[in-house]
């Protein structure tokens, strides 16, 4: 149990005993009133558990959260290594344009120059991915506190309910989970 959750039921111990002592020294018509009030928080409460439930709040952190941050840093792996193959191609044709003063080989080094500059967008676009990335995490992080403070215990993620076509349609396959290209070797070899 968390510190933070700890902390939490000890206000909430603290209200119900003040409570309690001033029901004690009180007239019948005020614990009256005072017994409606807290009834109506238990249902505000038991309404606001029952709303967080069917949210499903565990996918948001169990699910949600860490495919969309899996999938942001491969954006960010992904236009890494297309940058360094550009940039290595880049690298190649100044290399053969070099030492030569014909108009060709000028055009060739104006353009490598300005595709140097554009690559510039990979560092700008992986530091704005690992900005949302961060807030996604956030976002779990008090996601999961407010699931511990309610006392949210249900650790069913929710299954896939798509059909047919819609159930195939995932985008790219993350790295750890595709296939190896000598995996799809041997399935190609075994028809023959």
């Amino acid at each position: 149990m968390s510190s933070t959750n700890q902390y939490d039921r000890s206000k909430v111990v603290n209200i119900v005993n003040s409570v309690i002592a001033k029901m004690a020294t009180s007239t019948d018509s005020n614990q009256d009133a005072v017994i409606k009030e807290l009834r109506g928080v238990l249902d505000v409460i038991q309404v606001l558990r029952a709303d967080i439930s069917g949210l499903r709040p565990q996918d948001v952190t169990a699910k949600h959260v860490p495919g969309a941050t899996d999938e942001l840093d491969a954006v960010i792996t992904a236009t890494k290594t297309a940058t360094d193959t550009i940039m290595s191609s880049c690298e190649a044709m100044e290399k053969a344009a070099a030492g030569k003063s014909d108009p060709l080989a000028q055009a060739v080094n104006d353009e490598v120059t300005k595709i140097y500059e554009a690559c510039s967008f990979q560092d700008i676009t992986g530091q704005r991915i690992k900005k949302v990335v961060g807030v996604l995490e956030e976002i779990q992080t008090k996601v999961e506190h407010l699931l511990e403070v309610i006392g949210h215990t249900e650790d069913h993620v929710s299954q896939d309910t798509r059909v047919g076509d819609a159930k195939l349609m995932n985008g790219p396959q993350m790295p750890a989970n595709a296939i190896s290209q000598d995996d799809i070797d041997k399935l190609l070899a075994s028809f023959d």
